[in-house]
């Protein structure tokens, strides 16, 4: 099935019991993500809302909630993907076989963007923001948001469809300081393709010209958050997945994308700003009010019956889990051919993606020495920490495999691995002072914090425990040690209130652990708020440990010291616990929990979801 359009995708699904109309009327004010997220978390069907509450536009959301219906959207077009991707990543491939890449290369020509005379049908009728399905996902929210844009610009300097930008960046449409129908505020992160096509349209004091693409087929959305190869655009990928020309034409100087369902024009001036957020986001947190740029709204446009496409954000698992797990089955081992020596980059996402990584890489340098330790590790952990997104992280846990196979996501297994093999006096190093993810509060200001590389290879050195070990019991002032895995202890204790007081603090309990011994077998210690909460899943323990910790102020050690400027210690202890420049955590309002039950009574649309 090539979709050409929403209603395409819609009615397949449909047709094969992958959809649910939601008949009743719901509030885009709170309840509509609510629902979303009590499907998603069912794992149940996408969802068609035919009657939301102050707009004529219907919406639908949990279009890519599963990996099996995302390779069932793309069924007739994901393998020839994988196979343009795959050249791309290896061009000698096509150079060995050429007859066996015909097709390919006739894949990736016919996907080449399509440009129109006029801007037919999304262009048919010109709306207002107003009349759009306003939906404001969770209680703290500054607003409504579009949540699944396609965010378009071009390069000033050469411009063209061949040479602009297609970035999924946050929307803002109501709310703070915005004028309704006139303004919209613009989130966009750094290291994102928008922002230097605005640092040249701010150096030639020009505005930049932006069109914010929403819906259209399925294929679209996907490509504004794929990760590319160097030379293959957005919108040539988007034709590749969609089987189908991506089709365009100009309208007032701004680029249509024809098959969209709604199409937003503007322009961002140098210099203008307006406070954007609150928003809950990808960590399970709320992205707090920062300044970022206004963009001022040309027109809207919409299709005739056009459908609005929306998710929601928040603590994983949500429906951009989907999406990167079906990213990963495109690019398959692109990693690989951009990074040598990389055998595995796993961006974990129950600690929110950016926060934590895990890495296989190889150890090739000194075969010929008996004693084995990280070396080509540590250039390999300089590679991956200075590629792309992968550079915002701030934890990376890397390894080679050596006498057995790994596999980054076995969590457990990975991390019980590294633990048996990490000498914590040698084996961590450091940066300060340097870009963590936008959205990450835990560092020491916006996008910056600091980073740590756990680098572990050789011979196992130590057994690890499977239950708390009696150091850690009875401990005046740190209660409820729990074991999280073996060689994780999480145990909890006072409220934090400061850095100054947390260093004296632990400073004394890492004097009685030296001076008391026995934690051999337990190499890393969580400090908590609550740690029942904490060990009650490994998906707890990877959120809260790695979200709330930057590593150079939240990272301490038994028996600690520095040699040569080098930090080490024998027992490493991260402070998990809340603190007061964090932002507060997504909780959903218990009055719309209640509300929405209606919709899964007997006789009501979503009465076949089992919650």
């Amino acid at each position: 099935m090539k979709y050409r359009n929403m209603e395409d995708c819609i009615n397949d699904l449909e047709q094969h019991g992958h959809l649910i109309r939601i008949k009743e009327e719901v509030d885009p004010n709170l309840e509509m993500a609510a629902i979303h997220m009590k499907v998603h978390e069912a794992k149940g069907p996408a969802l068609l809302f035919e009657n939301v509450k102050g707009s004529k536009f219907q919406a639908v959301s949990n279009l890519f909630g599963t990996l099996e219906r995302c390779k069932f959207m793309f069924r007739n077009t994901l393998e020839g993907v994988q196979r343009v991707m795959a050249v791309r990543d290896d061009p000698m491939k096509a150079l060995k076989t050429p007859l066996q890449h015909i097709s390919t290369g006739l894949a990736a020509w016919q996907a080449l963007p399509k440009q129109k005379s006029i801007s037919l049908p999304v262009s048919a009728q010109e709306i207002q923001i107003s009349d759009l399905p306003l939906i404001k996902h969770w209680p703290m929210d500054g607003g409504a948001f579009v949540t699944l844009p396609q965010v378009y610009s071009e390069d000033p300097d050469k411009p063209g469809i061949m040479n602009s930008n297609l970035g999924m960046y946050r929307v803002q449409l109501s709310g703070n300081d915005y004028t309704m129908n006139k303004e919209i505020g613009l989130h966009y992160q750094i290291h994102r393709g928008i922002g230097i096509h605005q640092a040249k349209a701010v150096k030639k004091g020009e505005p930049l010209k932006v069109s914010i693409f929403i819906g259209g087929p399925p294929a679209h959305t996907l490509s504004a958050v794929m990760p590319l190869p160097e030379g293959l655009s957005e919108l040539t990928f988007a034709g590749l997945l969609a089987g189908r020309r991506f089709r365009y034409s100009y309208k007032d100087g701004y680029c249509i994308s024809n098959d969209a369902d709604f199409v937003i024009t503007g322009d961002i001036y140098p210099g203008e700003t307006k406070p954007e957020g609150p928003f809950g986001d990808h960590l399970g947190y709320y992205s707090l009010t920062h300044e970022f740029p206004l963009m001022k709204v040309h027109k809207v446009y919409a299709k005739p019956n056009a459908i609005w496409p929306f998710t929601v954000v928040g603590r994983p698992p949500q429906e951009d889990t989907a999406f990167g797990d079906l990213i990963h089955e495109i690019t398959g081992d692109a990693i690989k051919q951009e990074i040598p020596g990389v055998k595995e980059v796993h961006a974990v996402d129950a600690a929110g993606v950016h926060p934590l990584l895990f890495a296989i890489g190889s150890e090739r340098y000194t075969p010929y020495q008996t004693v084995k330790q990280p070396t080509e590790l540590l250039t390999i952990a300089n590679r991956i920490l200075g590629t792309g997104q992968l550079s915002l992280a701030k934890y990376l846990f890397i390894t080679a495999e050596d006498q057995q196979p790994l596999d980054t996501h076995r969590e457990v297994e990975f991390l019980t691995y590294i633990l048996e093999r990490i000498n914590m006096q040698r084996d961590i190093h450091f940066h300060t002072n340097t870009t963590i993810d936008t959205l990450d509060y835990s560092g020491t200001g916006l996008n910056t914090g600091s980073k740590v590389v756990f680098a572990a290879y050789g011979e196992k050195i130590r057994e690890l425990c499977t239950e708390v070990p009696d150091t850690l019991k009875n401990i005046r002032g740190y209660t409820n040690a729990q074991l999280i895995m073996p060689g994780i202890v999480s145990i909890q204790t006072s409220a934090f209130t400061s850095y100054e007081e947390t260093a004296r603090e632990i400073q004394q309990f890492t004097d009685m652990l030296k001076e008391q011994g026995g934690l051999d077998s337990c190499p890393l210690i969580i400090l908590c708020d609550d740690s029942s909460f904490l060990s009650a899943s490994l998906s707890n323990f990877l959120w809260a440990t790695f979200t709330r910790s930057n590593p150079s102020h939240d990272i301490y050690g038994v028996n600690s010291s520095y040699t040569h400027k080098h930090w080490g210690c024998d027992q490493l202890i991260i402070d998990a616990r809340v603190k007061p420049h964090q932002a507060p955590p997504l909780i959903p309002d218990p009055a719309v929990e209640k509300s929405i039950e209606r919709l899964f009574v007997s006789g009501a649309s979503l009465a076949s979801v089992k919650i």
